[in-house]
């Protein structure tokens, strides 16, 4: 028999790190090698074990999926990344995609569509959900149209600065967060506002819990 591919899971949640490799077990092609909680220690893992791919979450104990995306592809360019998260594909499969990510997965989807995805990701194809690829045929007939939603317009680390917000981190947690100084996390809460046509850090931070609940 060949050897069993590897895997990497990170995410930060344990219970759900545990359960995506239990589920894994059950299948002799896979072999989860490592898990990891944040972003330092998912790029830590992976420049270590150089598996032949990596489940991601968007939120991450500390960091954020997209920038591990973007590591994954300077230290292990072999690798193959599946995000798999609960927040709306439609708002961030594209930036995942762009960031180096090979498929999207929501955490709502059967475990039977999860392996679907690896085996679909590690035979060389990406794998994306049927509305996902209508949505991205869309929005490349479309060009640069903007959307009703003004979420949309956010860039991705505005948007991740908004999901910090709403989760109630202050400023200088975020920048711990995030790896940036508080002054730059102030000037993106300001781009924020402006882009979501909010005056007051009170009204922001009641948009982005609502924003942030309406996820789950």
């Amino acid at each position: 028999m060949p050897a069993p591919k590897t895997i990497v899971i990170v995410d930060d949640h344990p219970l759900v790190r545990e359960g995506i490799a239990m589920r894994l077990e059950l299948y002799p092609e896979f072999q989860v090698v490592g898990q990891a909680a944040t972003e330092d220690e998912a790029v830590a893992l992976i420049k270590r074990v150089k598996p032949n791919l990596a489940t991601i979450d968007i939120a991450l104990k500390v960091g954020d999926g997209v920038s591990l995306l973007r590591a994954i592809k300077q230290c292990s360019p072999q690798t193959k990344s599946l995000v798999i998260t609960g927040f709306q594909e439609r708002l961030y499969a594209e930036r995942c995609l762009r960031a180096g990510a090979v498929g999207f997965l929501n955490k709502q989807d059967s475990s039977e569509h999860l392996i679907e995805a690896l085996r679909t990701i590690l035979s060389g194809k990406r794998y994306i959900s049927n509305s996902l690829a209508e949505h991205l045929l869309t929005i490349s007939l479309d060009g640069n149209k903007e959307t009703e939603d003004p979420i949309t317009r956010l860039s991705t680390r505005e948007l991740e600065v908004f999901r910090l917000i709403g989760e109630g981190m202050s400023s200088g947690s975020i920048a711990d967060q995030l790896f940036l100084s508080t002054h730059t996390i102030d000037t993106h809460r300001e781009n924020i506002k402006r882009k979501l046509g909010i005056t007051t850090a009170p009204e922001l931070a009641r948009h982005a819990v609502t924003w942030l609940l309406s996820q789950k």
